[in-house]
């Protein structure tokens, strides 16, 4: 419209540009009243002689039916994802100052001393099985012999002192496993029990446990809980 424009009676002759909708306001979004106004308006404007079929017409409200179902449905899975997410974390939040077993070699012996325990898995038989004991510097502390043991898990425990039986200056210790399998040596997964001292959320990563010493866990890695 020309703005330049004074008199009103001309100005109303004139076209008047309808306003547009702004990106991402809700004026873009259909909804179920929209779409039977363009119904209604097709039908108006339908040509006699070629009316629209009763098939294609349900067919329509079923394709618009469907759209608007899927829709409800995924703000439903987003409260139901939300609502279980806020459940998870009031679990975990029970965890801290619990013991929960989670699968790395890394022990933390605390400025008040103490050892460390954990567990070893073996898919057959096992001979000679050994444990090593090594400080932040890969120096071996101590080696402890678990002797010959079957196929399955089995704890282990380590009291925390050296070769000596002098208790360990607090820190991180790494503890692997070995044991002679047929005419080899093998590596065997360690699993270690760790004190938990927190919980966060968010970041992406889902729930995750603080570990005293060894940082941040995955609640889903968690096997099990003392």
């Amino acid at each position: 419209m020309d703005n330049s424009i004074q008199n009103p009676a001309l100005r109303n002759m004139y076209w008047q540009e309808e306003p547009t909708a702004k990106e991402g306001s809700p004026d873009q979004k259909l909804d179920q009243e929209d779409f039977f106004k363009l119904l209604t308006q097709q039908l108006n404007m339908q040509d006699p002689t070629k009316p629209v079929e009763n098939d294609q017409m349900i067919a329509q409200m079923t394709n618009f039916t469907m759209a608007e179902g899927i829709t409800n449905m995924s703000d439903q899975f987003k409260t139901f994802t939300e609502n279980m997410t806020s459940n998870q974390a009031l679990q975990a939040s029970t965890l801290v100052g619990r013991q929960v077993m989670v699968p790395t070699n890394e022990a933390n012996i605390p400025l008040t001393g103490g050892g460390a325990n954990g567990a070893i898995a073996l898919q057959q038989s096992g001979f000679n099985t050994k444990l090593t004991v090594e400080n932040a510097q890969g120096q071996v502390v101590k080696n402890i012999s678990l002797g010959d043991l079957e196929a399955g898990v089995h704890d282990f425990e380590w009291d925390g002192t050296d070769a000596n039986g002098n208790p360990v200056p607090p820190g991180n210790y790494s503890i692997s496993a070995n044991a002679r399998m047929g005419t080899s040596n093998e590596e065997l997964p360690v699993q270690m029990r760790a004190h938990v001292n927190s919980v966060s959320m968010g970041g992406g990563e889902g729930i995750v446990l603080n570990l005293r010493g060894l940082g941040g866990v995955k609640l889903a890695d968690v096997s099990e809980i003392g």
